[in-house]
């Protein structure tokens, strides 16, 4: 747990305003770890101001201004993009809709029992979109469905089980007794993982498991 000890430290300081090599010395990290770490904790323009004042390095105000720059241009080309993009995606077609959720099938769902289809993953937005493509493309209807979480013993059950009933807009009657690993949450969260456990949604339907597995068989097969 040193490693995310170190990244919490680091975001920590950031925080107080502190530069990278501020942050280096004290917690003995490579800037460039502390640029994955740190990409989203940019300094203020007032704090770099103040920074000025206090007769940092012209070198040292000149890198966080250049921070901030590059910063600002990605962002700036990121948003460009994603508008080109979706108006390129969308609207989508219901044919789009049932091939996205059969090739999210092929990829994440399970396929080692043929009485149903279910997904687990720890991205709220799969979990919703498997949840779509059940309702739109396989008319399975939410009262159906049955959840599963997966958590850490650090978690708290009532918090975690909200949150996804919430996200996912299902209701806790179908939420069935949680998982609870004895590692704690510290380790995903670490690792850039989104922090509420990993959901498992699933319908019950021999119909539906042999009519997706034969589809993904389908495209498997003509490749």
């Amino acid at each position: 747990m040193a490693r995310f000890a170190d990244r919490e430290s680091a975001i920590r300081l950031r925080k107080q305003g502190m530069s990278y090599t501020q942050i280096k010395k004290i917690i003995g990290v490579s800037k460039s770890t502390l640029s994955c770490w740190l990409q989203k904790f940019p300094l203020s323009e007032e704090q770099i101001k103040e920074f000025q004042r206090q007769g940092w390095k012209k070198s040292e105000v000149s890198r966080e201004k250049f921070r901030n720059t590059m910063r600002q241009k990605k962002e700036k080309r990121l948003r460009r993009i994603f508008t080109v993009q979706q108006k390129e995606i969308f609207p989508l077609t219901k044919r789009d809709i049932f091939l996205a959720g059969l090739f999210l099938y092929w990829g994440e769902g399970t396929k080692c029992r043929s009485d149903g289809l279910s997904i687990s993953n720890s991205d709220p937005s799969i979990i919703k979109f498997f949840i779509l493509w059940l309702s739109k493309s396989l008319k399975v209807p939410k009262k159906n469905l049955r959840v599963s979480l997966q958590l850490y013993c650090d978690m708290e059950i009532d918090k975690e089980t909200k949150f996804w009933s919430e996200t996912l807009g299902v209701s806790r009657s179908q939420f069935i007794r949680p998982y609870i690993k004895e590692s704690s949450s510290e380790r995903i969260n670490h690792k850039g993982g989104f922090g509420h456990g990993t959901c498992n949604v699933r319908v019950n339907s021999v119909f539906l498991a042999e009519k997706i597995f034969m589809s993904v068989k389908v495209i498997s097969d003509s490749i």
